[in-house]
């Protein structure tokens, strides 16, 4: 038997829908940067998440650093992706680690406006501590923080912005790169923040960090949740008929004995629990890596399944996942489902990053009056 879709639901996504269309303006091609604009460095840059939300914000990347020597052939097309997506801004992407190019960061501007890096977070992530209860801290992570503790005493950049999971903060990692720029003068602040809360149709936490030179820096203003159906509605009726699994199958069911139908976001992949059902109205759940890859690293044909009250299962595809990261539709994914996947899953959320820059860039040029 089919269930309806409830009418207020209907109504109520119809209105924000036209609303949102007729208020946000998503590019299709790519924004176009002043000559003068300030000039940024990222480490650990994997597909530029970060660096698209700095040319929305009109910043401009002119280094990005990416190689993970444990994954060769993913970062070098990780990298390759990088380079498509952001030389119209003159930007080089180097493919060597982090610790290689601090040998003496040959090549690197000096005194950037901006100085952004996201470490390698696996070994602090939630997944990966579930065991132990506890962070291990590799020699790895602890050469990564001592790179980038030398990109701070050698470039020394205006702004310094750090993303990672937010376990980081109680590592030692952590500290050497506090304690390098408490030695420096750096004015520092940081908090774990939910990107659902500035309007990322996902919940994510991650520890947020922003330093200054000059000038105490605060973190943009939070805003309104967006519920992962209002942002990919419009994607769903050209997506791909699925069937869902049985555990998925299980979780509707347990989901409408105490709820009424709605449209769910259901995690295809995953251990023995029942996947998780996330409601229309709400952000979708943290997207992983993992959701795209199997163990061995071989591309998913699917990774995650929306169920509609009339019975209709569809695919979640890659385009809609990237929204649901807050991409913007000018970025180009490359074509396999795990180099894709990968990118997203990585990649700190771009419509975040602009946030954040957009109230870095405003708060110093109120410095100047």
């Amino acid at each position: 038997m089919s269930l309806a879709i409830p009418e207020k639901f209907l109504e109520d996504e119809i209105i924000a829908f036209i609303k949102r269309t007729k208020s946000e303006k998503s590019p299709s091609c790519k924004p176009t940067l002043k000559a003068n604009a300030p000039i940024a460095v990222v480490l650990f840059a994997g597909g530029g998440g970060i660096e698209a939300g700095m040319v929305q914000a009109g910043i401009r990347p002119v280094v990005a650093v990416e190689h993970d020597p444990t994954k060769p052939k993913l970062s070098q097309a990780i990298a390759q992706t990088h380079h498509r997506n952001f030389s119209k801004y003159a930007c080089k992407t180097i493919q060597l680690t982090v610790q290689q190019v601090a040998q003496g960061f040959i090549g690197f501007p000096q005194n950037p406006d901006y100085l952004h890096a996201s470490p390698v977070c696996s070994n602090f992530s939630q997944a990966h501590t579930a065991k132990a209860g506890i962070a291990l801290e590799s020699p790895d992570d602890l050469t990564a923080a001592q790179a980038v503790a030398a990109a701070l005493r050698k470039l020394r950049p205006r702004v310094f912005t750090l993303e990672n999971v937010s376990r980081y903060q109680h590592s030692q990692s952590f500290t050497i790169i506090l304690n390098t720029l408490e030695s420096l003068g750096y004015r520092v602040n940081y908090s774990v923040v939910n990107m659902a809360d500035f309007g990322l149709p996902q919940a994510r936490k991650r520890l947020i960090l922003v330093a200054c030179q000059d000038v105490v820096l605060t973190l943009p203003p939070t805003s309104k949740h967006i519920g992962w159906y209002r942002a990919i509605a419009h994607l769903i009726p050209t997506m791909n008929d699925s069937q869902l699994l049985p555990k998925q199958q299980q979780a509707v069911e347990q989901f409408l004995t105490t709820n009424e139908p709605t449209p769910l976001l259901i995690e295809r992949v995953g251990g023995r629990k029942l996947p998780k059902c996330k409601p229309g109205l709400h952000p979708a759940n943290t997207i992983l890596r993992s959701h795209f890859t199997d163990h061995k690293g071989c591309n998913r044909n699917k990774f995650a399944d929306i169920w509609l009250p009339d019975g209709t299962v569809k695919s979640l595809t890659i385009q809609a996942a990237a929204i649901l990261q807050g991409f913007l539709s000018w970025y180009e994914f490359p074509p396999q489902t795990g180099t894709a996947g990968s990118i997203i899953g990585y990649s700190v959320p771009p419509s975040f990053a602009t946030q954040l820059f957009a109230h870095i860039q405003k708060q110093l040029e109120l410095s100047y009056d």
